[in-house]
């Protein structure tokens, strides 16, 4: 019952942002005042008119009884003026004194001079009386008609037919009954038509509240979860109570929570990450250079200057490579497209990691054709990529324990494409990680140096060269990546 309760309390009474209650921007709001109004409204209007038709078919009814009554009572009399045996005066008093409806409807005899001078009930009005329809009947020489209230504030309805004799005084014949009764059955019928527009909306209510509510109380329970987001607490999950849109809407927020949970500790170890790459050679760059400082042999001189220019070389590639990340970020990173060999921006990059991989006990072997279709690109982000692919290469390979190998590949696909792979034996990619090794931040393996956006700044300049990045490994057995790209001829077509 309490959960019933607050469950009602909460839909009479939302609180915005601002903190006022029944809000024109609520849900609420606008389904009251847009939705439920409109709907009573409607039903007011129709048991309005059917009010009315009643109220309208029981007086109409009325009127035609009363006339009916009055033109079988005048049509006898019409018989009675014309039999000279008869003294239709008499007739008169006695049709009026022996009125069998008495009882329910009362009969009057009116002299020319307008007074009622007979009655049924044996009581004459006063003279004062109102009697609209003798007046009409007297005008227009047929029945007249009216309803109204008497003194006694009772609600009646009359009708008046003129007679004529040559014997007799009277000048016309008046019905008159009391309308409580059809009041009183009017009265139930409008009741029995509300107690129906009841019954049609109070269901309609209960459902429309149940549906706001179904729909105010994740939106809601959404609103908290996000505003939770907002202030980096990435652990509220909203219950998925139904398998509709709203649903699939709070799985969405907490599949969106997960990603941005999984970000956010990429992006901390990110962090982590590049911290310790740039601490790393520079505390190497500072302890050389003090030892330097304090020793004046010739070797160790060399032997740390050599130190110094290769960490600080180590130093501008990652600090280039956070650069351009920060460039794609911002749609800021550009091409110098040009004509390029690619083969001498590939046998560049394999130079350069040439006397590293001896170094690590890693062998490299390159197959190319002598000339391959020249490319559309920018050399030097090429180059870059190459060189990323292959320090990754050596970094995931290289091991104490056996010669470690890596083979690049280069051939023409077909006549519109270029192909370079570089496949290694190292230790691999896990299949779950294998989806995820292309996205900022993430690292597969985090014994190993790297800041985690090498792959992601590869992967977005080969894709601006309208290329493609594939990746394919398996844990313990090694890695291959396919490069392809467009040749000269087939760029210009893209």
């Amino acid at each position: 019952m309490e959960r019933k309760m607050s469950r009602f309390t909460t839909l009479r009474k939302p609180v915005n942002r601002s903190g006022r209650r029944f809000s024109k921007d609520s849900i609420v709001y606008r389904w009251v005042f847009n939705n439920l109004a409109i709907l009573i409204l409607i039903l007011f209007v129709i048991a309005s008119i059917m009010v009315f038709a009643i109220q309208n078919y029981y007086y109409l009814s009325t009127e035609q009884y009363l006339t009916g009554k009055l033109t079988t009572i005048t049509s006898v009399l019409s018989k009675y003026s014309t039999d000279t045996t008869k003294n239709f005066s008499s007739e008169v008093r006695n049709m009026v004194e022996t009125f069998a409806d008495k009882d329910k409807i009362e009969l009057m005899a009116i002299n020319s001079k307008g007074k009622v001078v007979i009655t049924s009930s044996g009581f004459s009005p006063d003279d004062s009386v109102v009697m609209n329809d003798f007046d009409e009947a007297m005008e227009t020489k047929t029945f007249g008609r009216w309803w109204g209230k008497t003194e006694n504030n009772e609600k009646i309805m009359a009708v008046s037919y003129p007679i004529s004799s040559k014997n007799s005084d009277y000048s016309a014949m008046r019905v008159v009954v009391s309308m409580s009764d059809v009041d009183d059955i009017i009265f139930s019928m409008s009741l029995i038509v509300i107690a129906c527009c009841m019954f049609i909306l109070l269901p309609l209510i209960f459902s429309g509240i149940y549906f706001v509510g179904s729909i105010v109380r994740p939106v809601q329970k959404v609103n908290g979860a996000t505003k939770k987001f907002a202030m980096g607490n990435f652990t509220e999950r909203i219950p998925i109570e139904t398998n509709d849109e709203i649903g699939q809407l709070c799985e969405s927020i907490n599949h969106m929570a997960d990603e941005l949970s999984a970000a956010e500790a990429m992006k901390n170890e990110f962090i982590s990450s590049v911290s310790h790459e740039l601490r790393t050679p520079l505390t190497a760059i500072k302890g050389w250079a003090e030892t330097i400082s304090n020793d004046n042999d010739e070797e160790t001189t060399r032997k740390g200057i050599r130190v110094i220019v290769s960490e600080t070389e180590r130093l501008s590639q990652m600090v280039e490579e956070l650069l351009d990340f920060s460039r794609m970020q911002n749609g800021k990173f550009t091409l110098q497209m040009s004509k390029i060999d690619i083969l001498a921006e590939l046998e560049d990059a394999i130079l350069i990691y040439t006397e590293k991989a001896k170094h690590e006990n890693t062998q490299i072997s390159y197959n190319s054709p002598e000339m391959l279709p020249f490319i559309i690109g920018d050399k030097n982000r090429l180059r870059q990529v190459f060189i990323n692919i292959i320090d990754n290469a050596i970094k995931y390979s290289s091991s104490p324990d056996h010669e470690s190998h890596i083979s690049i590949n280069a051939f023409q696909k077909d006549s519109k494409r270029i192909c370079i792979t570089i496949e290694d034996n190292g230790c691999g990619i896990s299949a779950a990680d294998l989806p995820k090794i292309k996205t900022k931040f993430f690292k597969a393996n985090h014994t190993k140096r790297g800041s985690g956006i090498g792959l992601a700044v590869a992967d977005e300049i080969i894709m601006m060269h309208h290329g493609k990045l594939k990746i394919e490994s398996q844990e313990g057995v090694g890695t291959t990546v396919y490069i392809t790209l467009p040749t000269e001829s087939s760029h210009k077509t893209i």
